[in-house]
């Protein structure tokens, strides 16, 4: 169906809804079978239900809206001719994945000259759909969220990840993982950016960093935190952008405690993250 005219938020939302569940459910019939997996780089792996999910995503988002930009984890980018861009990640946890753990999911977003419109984050083997349109609030399976109201970082929960070039260059992830897991209630490392943002937004952590990450990692699960009352930014204070890798997102009454932690953190070793 070729577009006709220009969607709102909310219509965007429910074509970001539709298009992670359809992932998902690729995702979720191939878990038990056998796989394919390779490497992309050192600890970096794909897998052919990433491809196969992939696809289906593509397909149903071209079909849908044939004139929209696409960037996409494993088919890069393809052009459109208007402003807005879809961003896919098709299997979010893919290590996880290639060992059966069932913690993965669907990421579907969409953006335009002002940022983040609409973004999906959808767990299959849960079959718990985030969702968010700008302006609008986020969900869980329809109920509203929001970001949790801890205020203290002895009290939080927080989560992180860790690069793909974590061996060659530990010296920030790893660093302000110390400095974090010493200071707060408690610290997970999921295997899925986009799952962790859902997760804050929904009040389940209290607070995330982590660096090296995608447009498509990130962009759908900022939406969420932000439509859920919570605050995201980069790891240096800086306003956020998908184009930038390194997310720090919290509880709103806890980020400024975050922030300037991870400030005095960077400040202390000098150091820089990348873009």
């Amino acid at each position: 169906m070729a577009d006709t005219a220009p969607e709102t938020p909310a219509e965007l939302r429910r074509t970001a809804e539709e298009g992670a569940r359809l992932g998902g459910r690729i995702l979720a019939d191939r878990f038990l079978g056998e796989r394919t997996i390779e490497l992309k780089g050192g600890i970096d792996l794909v897998t052919d239900a990433d491809r196969a999910s992939e696809e289906a995503v593509l397909a149903f988002l071209r079909e849908r809206h044939p004139t929209h930009a696409i960037l996409a984890e494993e088919s890069g980018a393809m052009a459109g001719t208007d402003g807005l861009r879809w961003l896919v990640d098709p299997l979010d946890g893919t290590t996880n994945y290639a060992h059966r753990v069932p913690h993965f999911c669907v990421s579907v977003a969409v953006e335009g000259p002002g940022g983040v419109l609409a973004g999906a984050v959808y767990d299959p083997m849960l079959d718990e759909l985030f969702s968010a349109a700008r302006g609008e609030g986020a969900t869980l399976n329809g109920r509203p969220l929001r970001a949790s109201t801890v205020d203290a970082l002895d009290k939080a929960l927080l989560c992180t990840g860790f690069p793909y070039d974590v061996r060659e260059k530990p010296e920030g992830p790893v660093g302000l993982f110390t400095r974090f897991v010493l200071r707060a209630q408690g610290m997970r490392r999921t295997g899925s950016a986009a799952m962790d943002l859902a997760y804050v937004a929904a009040g389940r952590f209290d607070g995330f960093f982590e660096f090296g990450l995608k447009p498509w990692d990130i962009a759908a699960g900022s939406l969420l935190v932000e439509e859920a009352g919570g605050v995201i930014r980069h790891v240096t204070g800086a306003p956020f952008s998908v184009m930038r890798g390194d997310v720090i997102a919290s509880a709103p009454k806890l980020a400024p405690v975050l922030l300037a932690e991870a400030r005095h953190f960077i400040d202390e070793l000098g150091w820089t993250p990348k873009p």
